[in-house]
């Protein structure tokens, strides 16, 4: 259940950013494509909606050398993803029964 003055329990934010000057970033990593999973997966396990689970698109988190990244609140977990497979592992282990995915975990040394 979430706290009482949150409207979701959890949030998960997808950078979506595209730089124009050639510098690497998360849209160059099928960010877009991790979001759209993420965002179908949650809404058929049924996790979307107030009490549960909002996806958003952010600009940049300036995490781009761990790119595509998402971040999850409250819990602050940053994670770092390849392929649908992770996005699946994301929701089923964290989203919807609160076990962060320790592999996909974002090195916390790797920012901008």
């Amino acid at each position: 259940m979430p706290e009482q003055n949150s409207y979701y329990e959890r949030h998960i934010f997808f950078c979506l950013n595209q730089r124009a000057n050639g510098e690497d970033c998360c849209a160059d990593h099928r960010a877009q494509e991790g979001f759209d999973r993420c965002k179908s997966q949650v809404k058929a396990a049924g996790l979307a909606g107030p009490g549960k689970v909002r996806v958003n698109k952010a600009g940049c988190l300036d995490r781009c050398a761990g790119g595509p990244v998402a971040v999850v609140y409250p819990e602050a977990v940053w994670y770092t993803y390849v392929d649908a497979s992770d996005i699946d592992e994301i929701v089923e282990s964290h989203l919807k029964n609160g076990k962060v995915v320790e592999r996909l975990l974002t090195p916390a040394h790797l920012g901008r």
